[in-house]
């Protein structure tokens, strides 16, 4: 009975990991066909990094709506319409060629993807608690993370038979909505909620701390430039070297193969030998120094270190900025801090192509580059001084 059960929980686990790989192919699968799409639709420049980033904002905005209707009518009954929806909206989006279907369709994805990552993280917290809970939560991180590095290869390489293809990756939430349906009964999907504290007074005045609303800046500022490279980049290498979707595709990959590979192994390491402040001005440095490059590389040798280059840079930053928020955080409003660290890095995403879509429509490909390599090395010099100020200023 022991073993069944214990199966039956692997089963689940397994269904939960895979739908939020789903949250992170979201994005991942557009970029490196999107050049193409560009071609085939005439999209204006003003609209495309929109299109491309528009499912940041509406799941931004919608997790914490759908979180709450999760918790009311069970986690289960969002989850599964979500993957079914997801599955639609993702699909149909190389049908509809004009930029307000476009951005429409995009939108509604966000939103239901917005719903998965939502019914996800409630079902795991409910069915895992203490430090059980921490380690099932970190395998989830860790395949994302292995998701996020996957997908654009494989939207690359499916894409590079026919662009349209790889928008049917997308159809994947269907055979996972019936898994669900299959695995997940209701009583695990329901989770509980017998002990709730009222910490709205307390969360109000954590986000009126100017220390807490300047990390949220920090990361509103790493996730803006970390989208400039993921949408501009394909483009500027098919103008430049011809660069076909397959090439963009690993050239993303390589970008996240350095993010985890320093957020996993050496961003504490980094932190711990020259202080939290220095670190992250040490990862906006990178970044820097990566992005303002990008115009000048016309050789795929030199493309690929600078690609790594680049996203180490945003695995330094990226568990540091956390770290410190949780730092500043009591523990009963900890978790909620966090989340909305994460609706500012979706919101820094998609306002980089509303910013730099401009940029890039009067001016070109390359000042869009040093117009985030500038506000990387601003964020830099600024975080040296700021970060170790509220480090030294909060307290567990």
């Amino acid at each position: 009975m022991a073993q069944f059960k214990s199966a039956k929980r692997f089963h689940q686990l397994l269904v939960l990991l895979l739908a939020g790989c789903l949250t992170t192919m979201t994005g991942s699968v557009i970029f490196p066909v999107l050049p193409e799409m560009v071609q085939q639709l005439e999209l204006d420049p003003q609209w495309v990094g929109t299109i491309a980033s528009i499912h940041a904002l509406t799941s931004a905005l919608c997790t914490p709506i759908l979180g709450a209707a999760a918790d009311r009518v069970g986690k289960r009954k969002v989850m599964i319409p979500c993957l079914v929806l997801y599955a639609v909206f993702g699909v149909l989006t190389p049908f509809l060629t004009a930029p307000p279907l476009l951005l429409a369709s995009r939108g509604l994805l966000g939103v239901v993807s917005g719903g998965i990552a939502a019914a996800t993280i409630g079902i795991l917290g409910g069915m895992y608690e203490g430090e059980s809970r921490s380690r099932i939560l970190g395998y989830a991180t860790s395949a994302m993370t292995t998701a996020a590095i996957i997908f654009p290869l494989l939207g690359g390489w499916i894409g590079g038979i026919q662009w349209q293809f790889a928008f049917y990756l997308y159809g994947l939430g269907i055979p996972l909505a019936v898994l669900a349906a299959w695995v997940l009964k209701e009583n695990v999907s329901q989770g509980t909620s017998a002990v709730k504290i009222d910490h709205n007074e307390q969360l109000l005045q954590q986000l009126r701390q100017p220390s807490i609303v300047t990390l949220y800046l920090f990361i509103w500022a790493a996730g803006m430039i970390m989208y400039t490279v993921v949408v501009y980049t394909p483009l500027y290498l098919k103008q430049a070297i011809g660069a076909t979707p397959e090439i963009n595709g690993i050239v993303l990959a390589v970008r996240l193969i350095g993010a985890a590979l320093i957020s996993a192994f050496g961003a504490s390491r980094i932190s711990q030998r020259i202080g939290q402040g220095r670190a992250v001005a040490f990862g906006f440095s990178l970044m820097a120094i990566a992005i303002v490059t990008i115009p000048f590389l016309t050789e795929l040798y030199l493309i690929i270190p600078t690609a790594m280059l680049f996203g180490a840079g945003f695995g330094i930053i990226t568990p540091n900025l956390y770290d410190a928020l949780a730092h500043l955080s009591p523990l009963e409003v900890r978790t909620t801090v966090l989340a909305i660290g994460t609706g500012f890095n979706s919101l820094g995403q998609f306002i980089s192509p509303v910013i730099l879509g401009p940029i890039w429509k009067y001016a070109g490909l390359p000042p869009v580059f040093y117009a985030a390599g500038a506000l990387a090395a601003i964020a830099s010099g600024l975080s040296l001084t700021v970060i170790g100020h509220l480090n030294s200023k909060g307290a567990r």
